[in-house]
């Protein structure tokens, strides 16, 4: 739940930037947590969402902040097992499963990544959200890299922020893509479900850009390696929706029930059924080193359930041949 708070903005307000307004009004969140908000579509000025902090605002504006419900929680060490494929003093890079959420909030307070780290790199407590510079979504597998110092952090923040961090996924969609292609797309929260994100008119979101390219083709699947330019939350789940090709077992944004194939096997019947999570997994990163400037490469491989399922497809597309 969220409650909604409204401020007028008074004459000795003119002309002051939004984010700056805020934090005085508003000075239980830090600045920063109001610049995320504000990116994230949680203010509005005279009920039209902005998602520009350095706004300027105008006498007798009304700005409304809706305030999610929150939980002052402090961060515990927790013994969970991460998949580290690459670690030195001043960064990891993990293999995170499908599963394992990487910080606290929306109502999950701990078992975690944050909690993982600090746990295993106990230097990280001094580090913002312990040394995290990038997310996954719950149900998404593959490659983060984490800083374990704070300047590396900063400047992974910096090298994420001007698109200098190649991330590259893999992804079964349904419905067959024939070539490959790139979605521009603005994306902010839905209007009519909060807790999504949506493909949104430019000027009320932020910009977003995915490509993709066919890696294969199956009978009413097929098999995308994607790289995004933008780090939108949810945005290769949104943008591959918005072109009416959702990825296989996305329960937010997959549309329709999940349709059976005509002469499937029966294994392959219940593989589809039973793949509970979107298929999608990011097995690519490059950057650069942010302490030795060395160029760092990672590749990690598909989860099992995902090489399984595109193993499936191969023999049903081998055996019943004709695409439809």
């Amino acid at each position: 739940m969220s409650e909604k708070t409204e401020y007028t903005v008074k004459d000795e307000h003119h002309g002051k930037r939004l984010d700056a307004f805020l934090a005085q009004m508003a000075p239980s969140y830090s600045r920063s947590a109001l610049t995320q908000m504000i990116k994230d579509g949680f203010v509005q000025i005279d009920g039209k969402e902005v998602t520009k902090p350095s706004l300027k605002l105008s006498s007798a504006q009304i700005v409304s902040l809706s305030e999610q419900q929150r939980e002052e929680l402090e961060n515990q060490p927790q013994d969970i097992p991460l998949d580290v494929i690459y670690e030195d003093e001043y960064l990891i890079v993990i293999n995170k499963p499908v599963g394992l959420v990487v910080h606290p909030g929306s109502g999950i307070k701990d078992g975690t990544i944050l909690n993982a780290m600090l746990y295993h790199y106990p230097e990280t407590a001094t580090l913002a959200r312990a040394g995290i510079v990038h997310r996954l979504d719950k149900d998404t597998s593959g490659l983060m890299v984490i800083a374990r110092e704070k300047y590396a952090q900063i400047k992974l923040i910096r090298a994420i922020s001007k698109h200098d961090v190649v991330r590259e996924y893999e992804a079964i969609c349904q419905g067959l893509v024939t070539s490959g292609g790139t979605v521009e797309a603005s994306i902010g929260r839905d209007s009519f479900n909060r807790t999504k994100m949506a493909v949104v008119n430019d000027g009320f979101g932020r910009e977003a850009i995915t490509h993709y390219r066919v890696m294969e083709q199956f009978r009413e699947h097929t098999l995308l390696k994607l790289r995004l330019e933008t780090g939108r939350t949810h945005q290769i789940r949104v943008h591959m929706a918005s072109i009416d090709r959702p990825l296989l077992g996305d329960s937010v944004y997959g549309g329709r029930r999940l349709k059976m194939m005509k002469g499937a096997s029966e294994e392959l019947t219940n593989a589809l059924r039973d793949f509970k999570h979107q298929a999608l997994h990011a097995a690519h990163i490059e950057f650069i080193h942010p302490i030795t400037g060395e160029e760092m490469s990672f590749d990690a491989p598909l989860p099992d359930d995902f090489k399984s399922l595109i193993k499936l497809l191969r023999e049903d597309e081998q055996v019943n041949g004709e695409k439809f």
